[in-house]
């Protein structure tokens, strides 16, 4: 019978294994060009019928998914994850920076490294309403939001004992995640398919970062939870 605490390391490896292979079977229906009629339909959608440079719903709405867009920013993670780093140093928590330090490091690593490896062009279907400078497979922002939200997320979770506190920061980070990729894909910047498996690689890869930093913790090689 397994004991409880073998629990929360069982259900990091399960998500993490989904997170891998939801990514693989994207990039397969990716790569086979099967996505391809699911992604126009999808972006088609989120445009006027009758003039595709313009989304649908007011100017405000259109403002507010740049809002949410720039969450995902190399820039603003960047400044994110500086600050986070810091914090964590001030607090004696030089492990935890590390882990931080470490899981979006690798995470750019990783994001820069599918990007050239699947070279995909990005959206022509609908007018481009940011930006973009690079391959649109998968999607960096969606990616790297992930990894830096969910990594900070379960760090902030792991200061609090009541479980609703726990939960309160992770399904933030999650809402964060999930709205940085949604306005990729309303901005005509991504196809769905990008922000999708953008999402899996990035969760994947937190959740991996969490798996090590739990076992070098019970190894005692990290520091304990955080406490209040």
């Amino acid at each position: 019978m397994l004991a409880w605490f073998e629990l929360p390391v069982l259900a990091l490896i399960a998500a993490c294994s989904i997170g891998i292979w939801a990514f693989i079977e994207v990039a397969d229906a990716v790569t086979e060009g099967e996505a391809r009629g699911l992604d126009e339909l999808l972006l088609r959608a989120l445009r006027n019928k009758a003039n595709l440079s313009d989304p649908l719903g007011p100017r405000w709405v259109e403002e507010m998914a740049r809002d949410f867009s720039a969450l995902g920013g190399l820039g603003v993670l960047l400044l994110i994850t500086a600050a986070s780093v810091a914090y964590l140093l001030l607090m004696r928590k030089r492990h935890a920076a590390w882990l931080v330090l470490l899981a979006v490091g690798g995470g750019i690593l990783i994001s820069t490294f599918f990007k050239a490896g699947f070279d995909r062009a990005r959206p022509e279907l609908v007018a481009h309403l940011s930006h973009v400078f690079s391959a649109s497979f998968p999607s960096g922002h969606s990616m790297m939001s992930a990894v830096v939200y969910l990594t900070l997320g379960a760090l902030l979770a792991r200061m609090h004992e009541r479980w609703a506190a726990r939960a309160f920061f992770l399904m933030t980070a999650a809402v964060i995640t999930g709205l940085v990729g949604l306005s990729r894909i309303y901005l005509g910047v991504h196809w769905p398919t990008d922000v999708l498996a953008g999402w899996s690689a990035g969760s994947a890869w937190a959740i991996a970062c969490w798996y090590v930093a739990m076992r070098l913790q019970r190894r005692g090689q990290v520091e304990k939870q955080i406490e209040n």
